[in-house]
């Protein structure tokens, strides 16, 4: 990545070779490369990528995937190099690791404190129907009878 923030226009640097330092925008443009975005499929695909740092409000309480595929603990063989597109950034000059980190810690303590919250009602919910199973036979039969 060294050897392509060394690219520039002699005449006037300004006019072109940019070279974006955030992470989003990096995998931006190599997800542009892949595609043929000068066609309107093309550019109609780039236009429905979204592309954040961390893990913003709206999308931290979807459930996330995981593409097994692109699993590093899958796909590489143990010993082999790699790098990580955040340790990149950082390095060439973006000035927002650590609020995009601090961030994600925050986000995680809530989501670890939804979940025990979440387990704690699971919990009592499955006491309170064990114990109550033989009292309310007569009312599953009644929602079985409803195709329930």
């Amino acid at each position: 990545y060294h050897a392509f923030l060394r690219k520039r226009c002699v005449v006037n640097p300004a006019r072109g070779a940019f070279h974006f330092r955030a992470p989003s925008r990096i995998f931006y443009r190599a997800i542009r490369g892949m595609i043929p975005h000068k066609t309107a499929r093309g550019a109609a695909a780039l236009d429905r990528i979204k592309l954040f740092e961390g893990v913003p409000p709206p999308y931290d309480r979807m459930k996330r995937m995981v593409v097994p595929s692109a699993l590093r603990v899958l796909k590489l063989k143990p010993g082999r190099k790699y790098c990580t597109l955040k340790r990149v950034s950082h390095e060439v000059g973006w000035k927002y690791n650590d609020v995009v980190a601090k961030l994600e810690e925050k986000r995680k303590d809530k989501s670890k404190a939804f979940y025990a919250r979440k387990k704690a009602v699971a919990n009592i919910r499955a006491k309170v129907t064990h114990g109550q199973a033989s009292q309310l036979t007569n009312v599953q039969e009644k929602i079985a009878a409803l195709g329930h």
